[in-house]
């Protein structure tokens, strides 16, 4: 499938690929050398014999390398402590005390 990776703001095309699956928002996608968090997913679609298929797919991005807490949470990811009582449970935000991290060396780290 046709994947148009998109700069989330501008939409300025950055690349085009050919992807078996395109990643869901919250995800990164990880090339060669680049990484990037799917902030929005848009279908494009053509009529075929009176029915509509997809015929692209346009993923926004925001050029990010994958934070080294990132984990696995529920149907997506998250960066840092999901126990933690302040953790957005977020890709895009750790916490509301300390953002910038890392969840080991917090002060205000507390069970939920």
């Amino acid at each position: 499938m046709l994947v148009e990776l998109r700069q989330a703001g501008s939409e300025a095309l950055l690349d085009r690929l050919d992807l078996e699956n395109a990643p869901q928002p919250g995800r990164w996608l990880e090339l060669e050398d680049k990484s990037f968090l799917v902030l929005q997913r848009r279908h494009r679609y053509t009529l075929r014999n009176g029915r509509y298929e997809i015929a692209s797919v346009a993923l926004l991005v925001k050029p990010q390398i994958k934070p080294a807490d990132a984990q696995r949470w529920r149907d997506g990811w998250m960066i840092g402590d999901p126990d933690c009582r302040f953790n957005a449970r977020s890709p895009l935000l750790r916490c509301a005390v300390w953002p910038e991290g890392p969840c080991d060396a917090c002060t205000h780290r507390e069970l939920r």
